[in-house]
């Protein structure tokens, strides 16, 4: 097998002339990303596009780092604030309606433990997955492998390293379920605040309960 197959295998691999080359496609796709004019949100967009491939109303506020940008995937609406960083060694599938505050990091790429084995180049790349509906917080880092579920929201500073299932609220390093998110949700705003009735009311009009 070629390294590229066996990355895309998800086996282990080095990163030799081949892998470089795509590497290097996305380089000059992120060069021009990440140094335009940050007013240009026409632009940016069609930046972000030609970066990500299938994407459908992508906003990511520069700067944004990847290894490749072809192995990533996101749904409709999906939103990176400043500073995000995707190592992309292996997919990584993102939902509808996806959030993700500032210096979020989700790695794929990962190293063998023993130094031996480290030393000899071979690394691997493990699948994210992540769906729809979910918040990840500032400075947020999901490991390899990770799977999280939909309508989740991850607390900033979390370092999630196990699955994290549908309708969860968790936190912490290691990242763990708080609880679970219901209907007594709905309104709140932030800690025991709650949504305006003017705001509320514009919410109800719209969405579907």
């Amino acid at each position: 097998m070629t390294h590229l197959e066996r990355r895309d295998a998800q086996m282990a691999y080095i990163s030799d002339d081949s892998i470089f080359e795509e590497q290097l496609v996305c380089r000059k796709k992120l060069q021009k990303l990440n140094f335009m004019d940050r007013s240009d949100f026409e632009g940016l967009g069609a930046a972000v596009k030609d970066l990500l491939g299938k994407s459908e109303g992508a906003v990511i506020n520069p700067p944004f780092y990847c290894d490749y940008g072809s192995h990533i995937e996101v749904g409709k609406n999906f939103f990176a604030n400043y500073n995000c960083m995707i190592l992309d060694v292996a997919k990584v599938k993102i939902g509808d309606n996806c959030q993700m505050a500032p210096n979020v990091a989700i790695y794929t790429a990962g190293h063998p433990v023993h130094p031996v084995s480290r030393n000899s180049a071979y690394e691997y790349g493990k699948e994210v997955t992540i769906g729809d509906n979910v918040w990840l917080g500032g400075n947020t880092v999901i490991c390899p492998g990770v799977h999280i579920g939909d309508n989740v929201v991850i607390g900033a500073g979390s370092v999630v390293t196990k699955d994290i299932p549908d309708w969860s609220i968790a936190a912490g390093n290691p990242c763990r379920v708080i609880r679970k998110i219901t209907d007594a949700d709905k309104r709140k705003l932030f800690k025991d605040e709650e949504i305006d009735d003017e705001a509320w009311e514009d919410i109800c009009s719209r969405m579907e309960f």
